[in-house]
């Protein structure tokens, strides 16, 4: 049975969150700042990884070559001109906002940054995009198995620094997940290893910005850079 590793990732979700929050109160500020440090790093090196390693490759005579440079720029520069002219980021924001109203959080002002940080975190990446599709492909949901406990750590995180609105983001690991593994099961014949490898690559280059945003503040628009995941599928065509 397909589908599974995208109800345990959001299950996950709402449990790291609600430990989370059980702890929030219990953590003074220095503590929520290294915490949240810690995690941007982490996360900045996952995203790192995956990006290389999309882009490194050795040869017989064990020499590295790089490749995929052209896609990865192409992808952001045009992905983000899409999703700045959609303003992605305002329309998360903007649900995030809706969702603040519906939990009568009004007075939480830290709850639509943190429903934002935390879809782009979980839903953004390579464990995202391969795992929704092995799961939608062979009923394989080992990669989402692990992905979620990565998630759940990293959500008990934000959860104990923004609040509740981090809790929110299994809404989005619903739709986007189970979106994947729909489309890989009635499709997944026709989707090549080359175009799934290409999306982890430009996803786990997306993951490193959302890094940099935990450790550093809000340094890149990633929600108006999602479109850059458009990039490898139109390449993909043209091989």
């Amino acid at each position: 049975m397909f589908g599974i590793g995208t109800l345990l990732n959001a299950a996950a979700i709402i449990v790291g969150s609600g430990i989370g929050l059980l702890l929030r109160k219990g953590l003074k500020q220095p503590l929520q700042d290294i915490l949240m440090s810690a995690c941007g790093l982490s996360t900045m090196f996952i995203g790192a990884a995956g990006t290389l390693a999309g882009m490194l490759s050795a040869g017989d005579d064990g020499k590295l070559s790089v490749g995929g440079s052209m896609l990865l720029i192409a992808s952001l520069v045009l992905g983000g001109l899409a999703g700045q002219a959609i303003d992605i980021e305002k329309r998360m924001d903007g649900l995030g906002e809706k969702l603040k109203k519906l939990f009568r959080a009004q007075e939480d002002s830290r709850f639509v940054e943190g429903f934002v940080s935390a879809s782009l975190v979980v839903c953004v990446g390579a464990m995202a995009i391969v795992g929704s599709m092995q799961d939608g492909m062979t009923g394989d949901f080992s990669t989402l198995a692990v992905k979620s406990v990565l998630d759940l750590v990293i959500v008990l995180v934000l959860a104990a620094s923004y609040g509740p609105g981090v809790m929110c983001s299994a809404i989005p690991i619903l739709i986007y997940q189970g979106a994947l593994t729909l489309i890989a099961h009635f499709v997944g014949s026709f989707i090549g290893d080359a175009l799934i490898a290409d999306l982890s690559f430009v996803g786990s280059a997306l993951i490193f910005c959302v890094g940099v945003n935990l450790a550093f503040g809000k340094k890149f628009k990633v929600g108006n850079l999602l479109p850059a995941l458009l990039g490898p599928i139109v390449y993909s065509f043209f091989r």
